[in-house]
């Protein structure tokens, strides 16, 4: 009999304590999966952004592809007579073109005022009244594509009035 008690003693500890691991091990599962819902969240949010970034990138090299196609449209549209219809029709082509690239994200780089190393090329320096590193001319245009510089200014530059540089040098 004593051997019964002690079976059964045993046998109602090891529920008891199978009851506690089972809580324990409840406890344990949910956290692990809320853990994994929220790395799949977390993944699901980094995928998106990654998807949305190739986007960008995509349409940032479609631009800088198209941007021989605007320098070659505005110096067809320079040269041209605009009295004519066909002049006009080209010339609206490449507005609602231009137009839809600036939608997209697409803008022109200032190139007044100082020069940007981040924003302009120099292609040539010129002495001028106009205080050294004034831009003077710009030679082409620059673009930038939501944030992205796809094609940098080209410009001339001041180096300032040869009174200037001979001043500085005493």
């Amino acid at each position: 009999m004593a051997e019964e008690n002690d079976k059964n003693n045993t046998n109602t500890e090891n529920k008891t304590d199978g009851h506690i691991d089972g809580s324990s091990e409840t406890s344990e599962l949910k956290d692990r999966l809320l853990r994994l819902a929220a790395e799949f969240d977390n993944y699901k949010k980094r995928s998106a952004k990654e998807v949305d970034n190739m986007r960008t990138i995509g349409k940032a090299e479609l631009m800088s592809k198209m941007l021989p196609i605007l320098d070659e449209f505005e110096l067809a549209i320079k040269s041209m007579n605009l009295d004519n219809e066909k002049d006009k029709g080209i010339a609206l082509v490449f507005s609602n073109m231009f137009d839809m690239m600036k939608k997209e994200g697409l803008q022109e780089v200032e190139a007044d005022g100082k020069f940007d190393p981040y924003k302009h090329e120099i292609i040539l320096t010129k002495e001028s009244n106009e205080n050294e590193g004034k831009i003077l001319e710009t030679v082409r245009k620059g673009y930038v594509f939501n944030g992205i510089l796809l094609r940098p200014a080209s410009v001339i530059v001041s180096k300032g009035s040869k009174e200037t540089n001979e001043n500085k040098g005493e």
